[in-house]
């Protein structure tokens, strides 16, 4: 086939591609061995970014934009009147080795649309993955989306030439699900999801006896939710993402705000984006969650279902709670000062280190990072008692406000750091 339409194809499926945000490339260390090409622990440039920090350049593509289904929510639904185009097995593996010796990139994202069953597909993409680790000894980064409904065999290959695996949940809710996408079933979601958690847990347990156990999605699997395409609450979407988390130990959950792409009564009308500052409070709830030692029912429950957009959500809670607060910042254990608004993990592992030596005052604490201008609200240290407990949590949002609109001039100036 010409340059000119693999070119042509890849421009199509790159474009179908971007919609799905699932592809940060964190948690792998799969080496090079045997002079083959690329490494996955290595640096790069790229728009995907790993759990520690690091840049990873990936080739990001669908397969294919053909789709037996006609999931309202969805850009390559069949019913859509868009280009459509597929790749040969051997072009995507053809392209990933030539994008890598140009050093364009350092590994692969491949998804796909359904076409004619979940099994055929799904055989596909593993095709493309075995061609790489086999025939081209790559060992970069490979990140294959799961396709609902496909057979535990083909899940089982899967995980052993991708380093991480993603079947995207698409819709918080089981009647969101139904109502948008009514020709899938939420089985099929959920199915290769505990097939992929079930083969980690072997792996790990037969990895303590047996050396040379063939490694199984090193990076572990993750999945996307679609928000503001339904009617789903802050409090429905955390709910099902703690779930997920719990429940298929997903190393990622995305949250991928609604894009309007076509025209149906059962959507929100065309031009009503979700605004991306939602999408930004979602994840710094995601992040509480995980890192912070928040429990979901603490920032979000039948009192407070949505996140309040002008604060982030640590912030919001610590107003709802001020009866917990001055906390002292010289004797405080590690989970309440990691809920003082202003400080982060890294400030409060270094807090907790510093004082080791010396009571804190306001002055090592601001060289240690911690958010004053947030944080002096909530706390007392060696340098002077709180002086803010006649101030009501109204007025101390407004303080807060008014300090971040006269510190950042963009549109978003009232958001707070992600992680603090």
């Amino acid at each position: 086939m010409s340059f000119e339409r693999v070119r042509e194809k890849l421009n199509i499926l790159a474009d179908a591609a971007k919609y799905d945000v699932s592809c940060a490339s964190s948690g792998s260390t799969r080496t090079n061995k045997n002079k083959g090409l690329g490494n996955s622990t290595g640096m790069g440039i790229c728009h995907s970014y790993a759990e520690d920090g690091r840049c990873i350049s990936l080739l990001k593509i669908l397969l294919t934009n053909h789709c037996i289904f006609d999931c309202a929510y969805c850009v390559t639904r069949k019913s859509n009147d868009i280009k459509r185009a597929a790749f040969k097995i051997q072009e995507v593996v053809d392209l990933t080795i030539n994008f890598y010796r140009r050093n364009y990139i350092e590994g692969l994202f491949l998804s796909s649309g359904i076409f004619k069953n979940a099994d055929y597909t799904m055989e596909r993409l593993v095709s493309v993955a075995k061609k790489l680790r086999l025939e081209e000894n790559f060992n970069g980064y490979i990140h294959l989306k799961s396709i609902p409904g496909a057979s535990d065999e083909l899940m089982y290959e899967a995980g052993l030439y991708a380093d991480r695996l993603s079947v995207n949940i698409e819709i918080p809710t089981v009647s969101g699900l139904k109502l948008l996408a009514p020709d899938k079933k939420h089985e099929d979601f959920t199915k290769p999801m505990r097939k992929v958690k079930n083969e980690i847990l072997r792996y790990r347990s037969e990895k303590k006896h047996l050396k040379n156990t063939p490694i199984y999605a090193p990076a572990g699997q993750s999945t996307q939710m679609i928000i503001g395409a339904t009617g789903e609450s802050d409090k429905d979407i955390m709910y099902s993402a703690t779930h997920y988390y719990r429940t298929y130990r997903m190393k990622r959950v995305y949250y991928s705000g609604y894009v309007p792409v076509a025209e149906d009564s059962r959507l929100p009308v065309i031009g009503s984006q979700v605004p991306m500052l939602r999408e930004n409070r979602l994840y710094q709830t995601d992040w509480l969650l995980r890192f912070y030692g928040f429990d979901v029912r603490e920032i979000l429950n039948n009192d407070y279902p949505n996140l309040d957009i002008d604060i982030d959500p640590k912030l919001s809670w610590a107003l709802r709670n001020m009866h917990l607060f001055p906390i002292d910042i010289n004797t405080a254990d590690k989970r309440l000062l990691a809920r003082i608004p202003g400080i982060g993990m890294q400030s409060v592992n270094r807090i907790l280190k510093a004082r080791q030596y010396r009571k804190l005052n306001w002055e090592h604490l601001k060289r240690m990072g911690v958010a004053l201008n947030r944080a002096h609200y909530f706390m007392i240290c060696s340098s002077r008692y709180w002086q803010q407990k006649d101030l009501d949590p109204a007025t101390i949002k407004g303080l807060i406000l008014q300090n971040s609109k006269g510190k950042f001039r963009n549109k978003y100036s009232s958001q707070l750091c992600l992680f603090n």
